[in-house]
C-alpha cells in the first residue's frame, strides 16, 4: 500500500461559514484552525497547504469560559523600554472583535512558513453580514446539480 501525497496543483479549496455567536473562543478556534490546515480532508499532507477558506461571522458575540473575560489580557511590546501595551479582553472585544478570533486561530496554527498563507484564507466579520455570499451560493448550486 502506498502513502498518498497531495500535489499543490491538486488542492481543491472549499468555503466554510462559521457562526461563533455565543460559542467558547478556544473550542471554536481549534475547529477553524483544522479547516485552515486541511486536517479534516482525507488528502491531508503536512507540507502542502491544502486547507479551505473559512468565513467567521458574529465575532463580537464570542464567549470565554468561567471568569476569563475579566482576567484575560493581550500583551504587545514595541521593543523599546517601557513599550509594553496591555489590552483587557473586554476592551479588545468591544473595539476589535475580529482581532480576538484572528489571534486565537493564529496561535493554534503551526509556527512555520505556511502559517501566514493559512491566515490569509481566514475572513472574520463582527456581525452577521459578510462579503462572500457569492462563494457560498456557487457552492450550493454546484452541489444541487449533481
Amino acid at each position: 500500500m502506498k502513502t498518498y501525497m497531495q500535489k499543490t496543483a491538486e488542492v481543491k479549496r472549499d468555503w466554510h461559514l462559521v457562526d461563533v455567536g455565543g460559542q467558547i473562543l478556544g473550542r471554536i478556534a481549534t475547529q477553524i484552525a483544522q479547516k485552515l490546515i486541511g486536517k479534516h480532508k482525507s488528502t491531508y499532507t503536512p507540507h502542502i497547504d491544502g486547507g479551505d477558506f473559512v468565513v467567521v461571522i458574529n465575532a463580537s458575540n464570542v464567549a470565554l469560559s468561567r471568569n476569563k473575560a475579566d482576567k484575560k489580557v493581550y500583551f504587545r511590546h514595541s521593543g523599546f523600554p517601557g513599550g509594553l501595551k496591555e489590552i483587557p479582553f473586554k476592551k479588545m472585544l468591544a473595539e476589535h472583535p475580529e482581532q480576538v478570533i484572528k489571534l486565537a486561530v493564529k496561535n493554534m496554527l503551526p509556527k512555520n512558513k505556511l502559517r501566514q498563507l493559512r491566515m490569509n484564507r481566514l475572513k472574520v466579520y463582527p456581525g452577521d453580514k459578510h462579503a462572500h455570499e457569492s462563494q457560498f451560493n456557487y457552492q450550493e448550486s454546484a452541489t444541487k446539480k449533481k
